[in-house]
């Protein structure tokens, strides 16, 4: 019997981070607010701060429909912060 797997569509970055500790506030919220998320790298710089411009830094990774919802939520809490990327 074979079992049929929902077609789901690729998460997207919408933000990068540079150092782990940016991401604690915000981590906090998506979970608050139930969307689910991803930071990908999260543990690898999180044990290694200085290899995180070498791996790219911390990407949050999300459903392309939650991308309108997070990019107020990253204004909101970011509203001058030069060094974050919204892709």
């Amino acid at each position: 019997m074979r079992f049929k797997t929902p077609k789901m569509e690729p998460w997207i970055t919408i933000a990068t981070f540079q150092f782990h500790a940016e991401i604690a506030i915000l981590k906090h919220q998506l979970e608050r607010i139930g969307i689910p998320f991803l930071f990908e790298n999260e543990h690898l710089i999180a044990s290694d701060p200085f290899a995180s411009l070498a791996y790219g830094g911390i990407r949050l990774k999300i459903h392309p429909n939650d991308a309108e919802q997070v990019e107020a939520l990253l204004n909101d809490l970011f509203p001058n912060d030069f060094n974050l990327k919204i892709i």
